[in-house]
């Protein structure tokens, strides 16, 4: 049942710029929140550093599209050249991960930033923003991309703290009325997930099976969901 509940949970919200926890990574926050047509972004960082949910909040923020390699690096290629091809591109484009796709997409990549700077001045301007795991010059990509990903601002995502997600935690908790000791989220930041959403979402979690189980939000409750164990 509590896995259940985990997995129809999980999905959540969209990802938002309102809905990021910005941490270490406020000046990038800013900077894709403000993106403005005609510039372009570069961000990287390390998995878990919020890479995804950025671009995603970013293209959602501006009425544009996020392409992932996600799906496939085939179906990355294959969306920007749609893009390349069409008559009028977005306001924005987010192309996530760029160090997972392959020769055609990065090619294609190629394509769009020549477009960028050709459009950026024009009433077709459109603004760009790409997220990697590493910072452009040490990038294992062709040194005419390489190059392109330095053309704007850069910058760097840092995971959050755990500081910073005991806050969010607290934060969360008390905008959902879920009445949590210290020692619920504490736990949770030593075993539960590494990702802020996923713990928001067991937070949601727990307080259905409390629901359910007709019992206070508490440790042993957390943790006999986490563990799917039967309540006595």
């Amino acid at each position: 049942m509590a896995q259940q509940l985990i997995l129809d949970i999980l999905p959540g919200a969209e990802p938002t710029l309102d809905n990021m926890v910005p941490g270490a990574n406020g000046a990038a926050l800013s900077a894709a929140s403000e993106l403005a047509v005609g510039t372009t972004l570069y961000v990287w960082g390390p998995d878990g550093s919020g890479r995804s949910h950025l671009l995603k909040a970013c293209a959602h923020r501006h009425a544009g599209v996020c392409i992932s390699p996600a799906r496939g690096a085939d179906s990355a290629s294959d969306a920007i050249a749609a893009l390349l091809d069409g008559d009028v591109m977005p306001p924005c484009v987010a192309i996530d991960d760029i160090h997972r796709l392959d020769e055609a997409a990065i090619g294609a990549v190629f394509r769009l930033y020549n477009l960028w700077r050709e459009l950026s001045s024009s009433t077709d301007a459109f603004s760009l923003i790409v997220s990697g795991d590493r910072a452009p010059l040490q990038m294992t990509v062709r040194e005419d991309v390489r190059s392109r990903l330095g053309w704007g601002a850069v910058y760097r995502l840092t995971p959050l703290s755990d500081d910073d997600k005991f806050a969010a935690l607290i934060s969360y908790a008390q905008q959902q009325g879920m009445p949590l000791s210290d020692d619920v989220l504490r736990w949770l930041l030593v075993h539960g997930s590494r990702d802020i959403r996923a713990l928001f979402a067991t937070l949601d979690a727990l307080d259905r099976y409390a629901l359910a189980n007709h019992r206070p939000l508490t440790l042993p409750l957390l943790k006999s969901m986490m563990a799917q164990e039967p309540l006595n």
